[in-house]
């Protein structure tokens, strides 16, 4: 009888995955009995052939299974996905690279079973948990620095908040699925501070291994990523996260709007018209480059010919946009308005309609 799903995302995993399900198939095969678990790779359309080795693997063994994400990326998401796809009654989740032992699921399912736990955690600070085998001195200070922050924000009491290991019993998830905001990286702290209900939480002791290969599903934007989850906890039912970050970026864009206006218009002295439209060029070049990096990571364009398109799509949403940014600008400074209320001014009118269109046409689809 069918027992535990294990939820792996997956992103460039082709090489780990036999060895990993050879793993799991000698953690559980005498606690839980052969057929009582099941392994679903989640996978965000890796190139590397990551989604078909795991078909090959399940043509050769029926408890592996796969879904293939197409125009999704995210962690937090895959692991939502995926939890919601069995009908086992505890669903775990594990990062697909070796870094997290499965010996411990059938521990975490006894917790379970016994009613000793609502949740269980693979936590790499708890007392007898190691992470020498991962010889990553700066990740782990910056993990401790995230877990710390994440403690002090969201009232969640545990060594390591921040893992990506965890089980619990299906109904658990699905009762709070519909509220989970699935941005990010770190699903567990937004089921736990999510649930209306304390959860009592049981950890164990992580021994942390390195990566055995593949890459890492962890860029250069997840501390951007935790304070986008951290936002959307706190602020996000006020604000749609998303817009949030598109004006952010935004807001950042006006500092380089107008640092450009002042070097062409102060110091080189090209005249206000031209020197606002070098600013506006420039700061529309800005914005793009962070909303694909941060705002729409999940549907990020990669490839340099994409990206030139991309801009081509930006810009011409933008158009409008901009076209009301100068001559709004022109025209208040023409009546004696200062040239930074002036230039304010005109961001603000183009904004609404920069992330309006560029959200469907840019990185949307038709």
């Amino acid at each position: 009888m069918l027992k535990l799903a294990v939820i792996l995302p997956t992103f460039n995993e082709r090489d780990n995955l036999a060895s990993l399900v050879k793993r799991m198939a000698a953690s559980l095969d005498g606690a839980l009995g052969i057929g009582g678990w099941e392994a679903i790779f989640v996978d965000d359309d890796s190139q590397d052939g990551t989604a078909e080795e795991a078909r090959t693997l399940s043509r050769a063994d029926h408890r592996v299974r796969v879904i293939q994400r197409i125009g999704r990326r995210g962690l937090a998401s895959a692991a939502i996905e995926g939890m919601m796809a069995t009908a086992a009654p505890y669903v775990a989740v594990m990062d697909a690279d070796h870094q997290h032992d499965p010996a411990l699921l059938p521990l975490m399912v006894q917790a379970l079973e016994t009613g000793e736990a609502d949740v269980c955690v693979a936590s790499r600070f708890a007392p007898g948990a190691s992470m020498a085998d991962w010889n990553r001195p700066d990740r782990e200070k910056q993990s401790e620095l995230a877990n710390r922050i994440a403690r002090k924000l969201t009232g969640v009491e545990l060594s390591d908040p921040m893992s990506g290991y965890f089980m619990m019993p299906a109904h658990t998830l699905r009762d709070v699925a519909p509220r989970l905001s699935g941005i990010g990286f770190k699903i567990l702290l937004d089921i736990l501070s999510t649930s209306e209900r304390k959860l009592t939480v049981k950890e164990f002791p992580l021994s942390f291994a390195a990566r055995a290969a593949g890459e890492s599903k962890l860029d250069q934007a997840i501390a951007f990523e935790f304070l986008v989850g951290l936002y959307d906890k706190t602020l996000g039912r006020f604000i749609p996260t998303r817009f949030a970050l598109f004006g952010t970026i935004g807001a950042l864009g006006v500092v380089v709007h107008l640092a450009v206006l002042w070097l062409l218009y102060k110091m080189f002295g090209t005249g206000f018209l031209y020197g606002q439209i070098g600013a506006v060029i420039a700061a529309m070049t800005f914005n793009f480059i962070l909303n694909n990096e941060l705002t729409y990571a999940d549907k990020r364009i990669h490839s340099l010919g994409g990206l030139a398109v991309g801009w081509l799509k930006f810009a011409l949403t933008c158009s409008i946009g901009a076209f009301a940014n100068v001559g709004v600008a022109e025209a208040l400074v023409s009546r004696g308005a200062h040239w930074v209320l002036a230039a304010i001014a005109g961001i603000v009118i183009g904004s609404v309609w920069n992330y309006a269109l560029s959200s469907r046409f840019v990185w949307g689809r038709f």
